[in-house]
C-alpha cells in the first residue's frame, strides 16, 4: 500500500501550515530554502489549504515552490474547506481562484477538507463531493480525497457511500491509536477494510511528541536513533497503509 500513489517519491510530506514567519507575514526567503532542501533530499509532497496562515499559504506555495520549480518536479495538495464559498453554485469560482493563487493548472490530490459527520451530509446532499469528481474528469484534479475528524463509524459511512474516494487523511500518531475521540487504530482498520491509502497529519500531535517530559523521552533515547520527533514520523510511517506523513514545517532545522 505504501506505493499506492507512485508519484509521491518518499512518505514525508511539507505541510505548509505552520511555515516560518518574520515581522507577522510568511518568511519567503526562510521558505525557498526549505523547499530547495526538501526537493534536493528527493521529497516532493506538499500539503496546503485556504484557510492556513491566514489565505497566505497558497501563494507562498505559488512564490516559493512553484514558480522556483518544474511542476512535474513537486506533487500538490489542496483542499476544499467550508467557509470559503457562499453556496454551491459558488463553488467553480473558489476553485478556480485556489488554482491561481497557486499558481498551477491542476492539484494533483484535493481533499474535501476536516470532515465529521455534520459537514459529511451538507456536502453530500447539496452535491459537493460530486462537484470535487467533476473536477477530476476535467482533468484538474489528479486524485479526490478528504480529511477526516469523527469516529470511525462515521468513516466507514462516508467511504461506503463514496467508493469513488482515492485516499483518506487521517489524524494518526501513538498516543492516539485507542483515544476515544480521535480513534486512530479504528479508522486505519475502516480505511484498510475499503482498501484505501492513509495521508497522516498530527503524527508529531503538534510538536508535543517531540517535547516529552523526561521519564517519557528516556526509553527513545537510549536508541540513539534520532530525534524524538523523528521516532513519532517513523511510527506512523511504518504502518503499511500510509502513502504520506505530513509534517507542519515551521523551519529550516
Amino acid at each position: 500500500m505504501k506505493n499506492a500513489f507512485p508519484e509521491i517519491k518518499k512518505q514525508l510530506g511539507f505541510g505548509c501550515m505552520r511555515l516560518p514567519t518574520k515581522n507577522g507575514e510568511i518568511d519567503y526567503q526562510e521558505m525557498c530554502k526549505m523547499v530547495d532542501s526538501f526537493l534536493e533530499q528527493g521529497f516532493n509532497y506538499f500539503d496546503t489549504a485556504r484557510p492556513y496562515h491566514g489565505q497566505q499559504s497558497e501563494i507562498a506555495v505559488r512564490e516559493c515552490l512553484v514558480k522556483r520549480h518544474p511542476r512535474e518536479s513537486f506533487v500538490l495538495t489542496n483542499k476544499l474547506t467550508q467557509g470559503f464559498f457562499k453556496d454551491v453554485d459558488d463553488l467553480d469560482r473558489m476553485f478556480q481562484d485556489q488554482l491561481d493563487a497557486c499558481g498551477v493548472q491542476y492539484f494533483d490530490f484535493y481533499l474535501l477538507h476536516a470532515m465529521n459527520n455534520k459537514r459529511f451530509e451538507y456536502f453530500r446532499d447539496n452535491g459537493i463531493f460530486d462537484k470535487a469528481f467533476q473536477w477530476k474528469e476535467q482533468g484538474k484534479i489528479r486524485h479526490v480525497g478528504f480529511s477526516f475528524h469523527d469516529t470511525a463509524d462515521v468513516l466507514d459511512k462516508m467511504l461506503t457511500t463514496y467508493h469513488q474516494i482515492e485516499v483518506v487523511q487521517l489524524q494518526i500518531n501513538y498516543i492516539d491509536m485507542d483515544d476515544p475521540e480521535v480513534q486512530s487504530a479504528k479508522c486505519l482498520e475502516v480505511a484498510k477494510k475499503h482498501n484505501k491509502p492513509v495521508f497522516v497529519m498530527e503524527p508529531v500531535k503538534g510538536g508535543r511528541l517531540a517535547t516529552l517530559t523526561e521519564t517519557s523521552k528516556q526509553p527513545l533515547l537510549a536508541l540513539n536513533g534520532g530525534s524524538l520527533a523523528s521516532y513519532a514520523i517513523r511510527f506512523c510511517a511504518s504502518i503499511p497503509q500510509v502513502s504520506a506523513v505530513l509534517s507542519g514545517m515551521s523551519n529550516f532545522e
